[in-house]
């Protein structure tokens, strides 16, 4: 079986910075890492292959910093590693971004069936989910998303359990599918020595938009209807303040009320004529 692993290089979002002007992440001088849903869908599946045999491809779009993420990712053991890199995909949004993968998956499905494609549910620099359901979308494959565990997997068809916002869904389709899942999936092997020394001389390949038939006009700004107006840091909170009520338990809760009007957060109680409660 062939599994394609959709994994993405994002910034560390305890280091990010944002440019007040274009209103876009700064990525200059940020460490990256692989987008942490992403590593789950590719320990899904190696362990997927151990069970069924087959290759795993590991698919990425980025700039060409991407390829120490998808070295790193060989070393888990994947057998192939596909970098999409160009100018020409810089300012993609998620709609631009989706049609490139799935050209991308169309090219490889042609020399390589692909039986299941795996993503993380959402990459931690966007949070949209939408990349995803966008490829199976445009490759007219099922979409299974959320997913926190694989029941069964046959050369047809699969079966997981998914999370709603109700508890566990379970779900079945025909192959290929594609899945989109949370970290509760799986835990996360290590590298073996063997694996890291192989993937420390690998080179990933490289496809430009030279290499597929792109139609340029859906990728890239242009092909990208979504607009950023503003983007901006929330603001810190301060430290609360502990208050010692051991001496005067009576006096200490009438400065706390006290401190509780002067913050405005009294309401008035619909149940209470002209009363308050906190």
């Amino acid at each position: 079986m062939h599994f394609v692993v959709c994994l993405k290089q994002v910034p560390d979002t305890s280091e990010v910075r944002i440019d007040p002007e274009t209103n876009t992440l700064m990525r200059e001088g940020v460490p990256s890492i692989i987008n942490p849903y992403d590593i789950h869908g590719l320990e899904e599946a190696l362990r997927l292959r151990e069970k069924m045999g087959g290759r795993v491809t590991i698919i990425s779009m980025g700039p060409m910093q991407a390829k120490e993420a998808l070295k790193k990712a060989m070393s888990y053991g994947a057998d192939r590693a596909i970098l999409l890199s160009d100018r020409a995909f810089g300012g993609s949004d998620t709609l631009a971004t989706s049609y490139i993968l799935a050209t991308a998956l169309e090219k490889l499905n042609e020399t390589e069936p692909i039986d299941l494609v795996l993503a993380g549910k959402e990459a931690i620099d966007g949070d949209t989910a939408q990349t995803g359901p966008g490829i199976a979308q445009r490759l007219g494959f099922p979409q299974l998303t959320y997913v926190i565990k694989v029941r069964e997997l046959t050369s047809t068809a699969i079966t997981v359990e998914r999370k709603t916002e109700h508890g566990r869904q379970v779900v079945q389709a025909e192959l290929p599918a594609l899945l989109t899942v949370e970290k509760e999936l799986n835990d996360l092997r290590y590298a073996t020595l063997p694996n890291v020394m192989k993937a420390s001389g690998y080179q990933p390949e490289i496809w430009d938009a030279k290499t597929l038939p792109f139609d340029k006009s859906q990728m890239g700004l242009k092909g990208s209807p979504t607009s950023v107006t503003r983007i901006f840091a929330p603001l810190g909170r301060s430290g609360g303040e502990i208050v010692d009520g051991s001496k005067d338990p009576a006096g200490t809760a009438a400065v706390i009320v006290q401190k509780i009007f002067q913050q405005n957060i009294i309401v008035k109680s619909p149940h209470m004529k002209g009363g308050t409660q906190s």
